[in-house]
């Protein structure tokens, strides 16, 4: 009579909820790993394309990755428009980790992206647990990118676009685009007292120790991370570790977080 009981209540309970009695998904112990949310943010005239290797291995190893494509690049080329500032970018960023329902957020941003997370940081720093400037533009309040790096203006700008030179249209997509030349004169809010909550770090790439030490003079970004205290850290690479150095940065940037 028992066992006729136990198995009708067991059926029962399988009808209702199959999934009660499946085997349950390991934990981060499992894995080796904590499991974080990382939010990437490319570099000018980038796309979340351009971190798809990065997505993979870090998915690979229990991570939860969300590749933010900014707004008129990657695959919303066809949203590209001069009117497309750097507050479009910072909202595009804001509102994927609204939407993704995220906290404790990992913001990681590349060359331009720095500049993209910086603002991130001053207007939700409540959800942002670590901020990590991949060889990045670091924000200074009030400037915006034409400021901290004047040398980007040399480039052609033909109807509010900018054409850096190593944009090349000879091949399929995907690749780089032109970008809004509204992103680079929009000035950054860099301000919020809540920023000084969040851990920080600045990681150099470079291919040589000659390389490191004159960029250690001439860098502005890494003289103001310096200053601001942030933690510095190095990778053996040139500017697009992403693409040159996949499996080295998957490791520093989980090293760093963990």
């Amino acid at each position: 009579m028992n066992r006729i009981i136990f198995t009708t209540l067991y059926s029962a309970l399988v009808a209702v909820n199959p999934f009660l009695f499946a085997d349950q998904p390991a934990d981060s112990s499992d894995i080796g790993e904590i499991k974080h949310s990382f939010f990437v943010v490319h570099g000018m005239t980038g796309g979340g394309w351009d971190w798809q290797i990065i997505d993979q291995l870090l998915s690979e190893k229990g991570q939860y990755v969300y590749r933010v494509t900014l707004t008129g690049l990657g695959e919303r080329v066809h949203l590209a428009s001069p009117s497309v500032g750097l507050e479009t970018h910072i909202s595009d960023v804001e509102n994927s980790i609204a939407f993704e329902n995220k906290h404790a957020v990992i913001l990681v941003g590349h060359s331009y992206g720095g500049m993209v997370i910086g603002g991130v940081m001053d207007r939700i720093p409540e959800k942002i647990s670590h901020g990590i400037f991949l060889d990045a533009i670091v924000p200074e309040h009030g400037k915006s990118v034409a400021d901290l790096r004047p040398e980007l203006l040399k480039f052609r700008v033909s109807e509010g676009m900018i054409h850096p030179a190593w944009i090349s249209f000879d091949s399929l997509p995907p690749h780089d685009v032109p970008q809004s030349f509204k992103t680079l004169t929009d000035k950054v809010s860099f301000s919020n007292p809540k920023i000084v909550g969040i851990k920080v770090t600045f990681v150099v790439f470079s291919n040589n120790p000659l390389e490191r030490q004159k960029r250690m003079i001439n860098d502005h970004s890494w003289r103001r991370a310096e200053a601001m205290g942030w933690d510095i850290r190095h990778l053996i690479s040139d500017h697009n570790a992403q693409r040159s150095k996949p499996e080295e940065l998957v490791d520093l940037l989980l090293e760093i977080v963990n």
